[in-house]
C-alpha cells in the first residue's frame, strides 16, 4: 500500500532569514480583506499541526552530565584477562606466529605490554583451525611474535606437528600451565625471556568538546508589536507577540542542536580533509566523537534484516546475542528504535505465541473481545538478555533522521547498555563509576557553559546603542562513550 503525501503539505523550514509573504495574513483581496464591510472570524488559536517538536531527551535517559575543566577528557578502559590471540602455523617447525589478539590489535609493542604476546614456555594452550582444534603445550619462546607448540595428541593432523596446512589461520587459547615435579617457577626455563610476566594492559581513548552557538535577533519597535496570533510553543510561550514565538523556537532548536551533536557529530582526519584548515581546529584533532561515530569505531554494528520476516529477525536477535557474548556480556540492555524496526519487533515476538481461539493473544495479554487489542510489546527476554525497547522520534521524524535518503545503512535502532561501568579517571587520578554514555560539559566556579545565554544591545539589557535585543546562546560539550563494545548499532 503506498501512501501519498497531500500536494500543500505544510513542510517548509519553520523559520528563514527573510521577510516573505507567506509569514503574514493577506486580508487585501476583495473577497475576503479589509476592503470589504464584513469581519472574517478569525481563529486567533495557532494550530499545533506537528505535536512536539523537540527531539531533546534521550540523553537524559541514558545517561548523565558532569562538568570538566579542560580542553580534553581522557579515560582508559580495562583489557581483555585472558590471552585471546589470532595468529598462523608453520608446519614445518610448529612455530606460531602472532598475528594480532582478538580484538584486532597488532601482535608487538605497543599493543601487547612488554612488547610481546603474553604465551610463556610451559603454558597450556587451545589451537583452534578451520579443520578441528588441538591442546598443545608451547615449549619455546623464540620471539616477541612468535611461540613453539607441539600438541598433547594429533586430534585431526594429517601431518607430523599436528597441523592440516601451512601458514593455516589459527586461534590460540591459553587456558593454564604444566611442569615436571621440581622445576623452578613459570619463566625459568625460558633462556629468551626469564623474567617473563604479564602486565596488565588498557586502553587509552580520548574526546574533546566543540563550542556551539545561536543568536536570536529582534529589533526594538517589534517587541513591542502585538499581533493577532496567539503564539504557543515547547518553550511555554504564549501571548500576541510574535518574538516571543521566534525566540522559543530558537532557543527549543538550540536545545535540540545540543543532543543531536551529540549523538552525529565525527572526528575530523586531517590525512583526507581540508577542514583542519579551513575550521575550528586543535591542530589536526577536529570535530568530537559523537554516539553514533563511537559506536561505528569501537563497538558493533548488524546490517540485519529486520523487517523482513520475523524468522530472519529472531535469527538477527540470535546473532546479537553471540557477539554480546564475545564482549561485556551485559544483561540489560535499551533499544531505541525507528518505527519499521519497532513494529518488526512487535511483529517477531508476536509469531513466536500461539493464536488463541476466536482472538489473538500476544505475549501474556488476555485480550478478549471487549478490549483494545494490545499488539506492541515494552520489553522481552531472550537467552540471559533483556531488552527494553522504546520508541525514538529522532529516528521517525521527517525533519530529522526520519528523512535521511540513505536507507540502505541509515540507522534502525540502537542499543545501549544499562548500568554503570568503572573507569579509571586521568584528570581526578581515581577509578569512578559513571554511566556508559554520560555529557560532559566546560564549568567553573564563575563559568558555566552547559547552556549559557544572554541579552545585548539596548532593549532589554541596555549594553548598547543599537535599538535590537539580541539573544545569545552557548554550550561547549561532548560526549563520552564508554565501553563501547557493548553498543550495537542497527544500520
Amino acid at each position: 500500500m503506498a501512501i501519498t503525501a497531500g500536494d500543500n503539505l505544510n513542510s517548509v523550514p519553520s523559520s528563514q532569514q527573510l521577510t516573505l509573504s507567506s509569514n503574514y495574513l493577506d486580508f487585501r483581496d476583495g473577497s475576503t480583506g479589509w476592503e470589504q464591510q464584513y469581519l472574517p472570524d478569525l481563529m486567533e488559536k495557532e494550530a499545533e499541526v506537528f505535536g512536539k517538536r523537540t527531539i531533546a531527551g534521550f540523553l537524559e535517559q541514558v545517561g548523565a552530565e558532569e562538568a570538566m575543566a579542560s580542553d580534553a577528557v581522557v579515560w582508559s578502559e580495562q583489557s581483555r584477562l585472558h590471552i585471546s590471540l589470532i595468529g598462523t602455523v608453520s608446519i614445518a617447525d610448529s612455530v606460531i606466529t602472532v598475528v594480532s589478539d582478538i580484538d584486532g590489535n597488532a601482535g608487538s609493542a605497543p599493543d601487547f605490554v612488554i612488547a610481546e604476546h603474553g604465551v610463556r614456555v610451559g603454558d597450556t594452550v587451545l589451537i583452534s583451525v578451520a579443520g578441528g582444534h588441538y591442546h598443545g603445550y608451547v615449549t619455546n619462546h623464540p620471539s616477541t611474535t612468535t611461540f613453539t607448540c607441539l600438541p598433547y595428541e594429533y586430534a585431526h593432523a594429517t601431518n607430523a606437528t599436528g597441523f592440516d596446512t601451512n601458514d593455516e589461520t589459527c586461534r590460540i587459547l591459553v587456558y593454564g600451565s604444566d611442569f615436571k615435579k621440581g622445576t623452578s617457577g613459570q619463566g625459568a626455563s625460558d633462556t629468551n625471556h626469564a623474567s617473563n610476566t604479564n602486565e596488565a594492559r588498557f586502553k587509552s581513548f580520548t574526546n574533546k568538546p566543540i563550542i556551539m552557538k545561536d543568536r536570536f535577533s529582534v529589533s526594538g519597535s517589534d517587541t513591542s508589536a502585538i499581533g493577532w496570533i496567539e503564539v504557543t510553543g515547547e518553550e511555554g510561550q504564549n501571548g500576541y507577540l510574535w518574538y516571543l514565538k521566534s525566540e522559543g523556537d530558537t532557543r527549543a532548536r538550540f536545545t535540540d542542536y545540543c543532543e543531536m551533536s551529540m549523538i552525529e557529530s565525527r572526528k575530523g582526519n586531517a590525512t583526507n580533509s581540508t577542514l583542519d584548515t579551513a575550521g575550528p581546529t586543535f591542530g589536526s584533532n577536529f570535530g568530537t566523537e559523537g554516539l553514533f561515530y563511537a559506536i561505528e569505531d569501537r563497538g558493533n554494528k548488524s546490517s540485519g534484516v529486520t523487517g523482513v520476516n520475523a524468522a530472519t529477525d529472531l535469527a538477527e536477535f540470535d546473532a546479537i546475542l553471540a557477539e554480546f557474548d564475545n564482549q561485556g556480556a551485559i544483561e540489560e540492555n535499551m533499544m531505541f528504535c525507528n518505527r519499521t524496526t519497532a513494529l518488526a519487533i512487535d511483529d517477531m515476538l508476536a509469531s513466536m505465541n500461539s493464536y488463541g481461539a476466536g482472538g489473538t493473544s500476544y505475549g501474556v495479554f488476555n485480550n478478549s473481545e471487549d478490549m483494545a487489542l494490545n499488539l506492541g510489546f515494552s520489553g522481552f527476554r531472550r537467552g540471559s538478555y533483556d531488552f527494553y525497547k522504546s520508541d525514538w522520534k529522532y529516528l521517525n521524524d521527517k525533519a530529522t533522521r526520519g528523512g535521511m535518503l540513505d536507507t540502505v545503512s541509515n540507522v534502525r535502532a540502537v542499543m545501549i547498555p544499562a548500568g554503570v561501568s568503572t573507569v579509571y579517571d586521568e584528570g581526578l587520578g581515581k577509578n569512578l563509576k559513571r554511566p556508559f554514555l554520560h555529557m560532559r560539559y566546560r564549568a567553573s566556579q564563575v563559568e558555566s557553559r552547559k547552556f549559557k545565554t544572554w541579552i545585548t544591545d539596548s532593549v532589554g539589557a541596555s549594553t548598547s546603542d543599537l535599538d535590537a535585543m539580541t539573544v545569545h546562546y552557548l554550550t561547549e560539550r561532548c560526549l563520552i562513550t564508554q565501553g563501547a563494545n557493548n553498543f550495537m548499532l542497527l544500520n
